[in-house]
């Protein structure tokens, strides 16, 4: 798998993310959200959601991002999608998985983490599309 949006495991999913404006880096909440990840806390263990972690650092800001196999999205048609999954539980399945980012980054409940699916970033032109959940 390759870390971009056009890889086919990649396009239909999302990821959740969260901006750090005005400070430096975090090693310790980096090495934490890589941990969560290798240690499968992050999910529970039939999701098979996450797809991997990823840090963007500027001068203004620095991103953690969470990507996800799906975008929650509801299928077309039937109310099931090809795996047999009902598209509310994609979507509650996302937000558990949103809450645990929240966690392992240690997040007042002030702050909100975002989601956007790629497809949503790939066709805004940015990957700061608008955020499809919040929590």
């Amino acid at each position: 798998m390759r870390p971009e949006w056009e890889d086919p495991q990649n396009k239909h999913g999302g990821r959740w993310a969260f901006t750090f404006k005005n400070s430096k880096a975090n090693d310790d909440v980096w090495l934490n959200m890589m941990l969560a990840a290798i240690g499968e806390t992050l999910e529970d263990d039939q999701d098979n959601e996450v797809m991997g972690v990823n840090i963007n650092i500027r001068k203004a800001f620095w991103r953690v991002g969470l990507w996800t196999r799906t975008a929650g999205q509801p299928p077309k048609g039937p109310k099931t999608n090809a795996e047999g999954v009902d598209r509310e539980e994609g979507k509650k399945r996302l937000e558990r998985i949103g809450m645990k980012f929240k966690e392992v980054l240690q997040l007042p409940g002030t702050e909100q983490v975002e989601f956007a699916g790629h497809a949503d970033s790939a066709h805004s032109g940015s990957s700061r599309a608008k955020a499809k959940y919040a929590i």
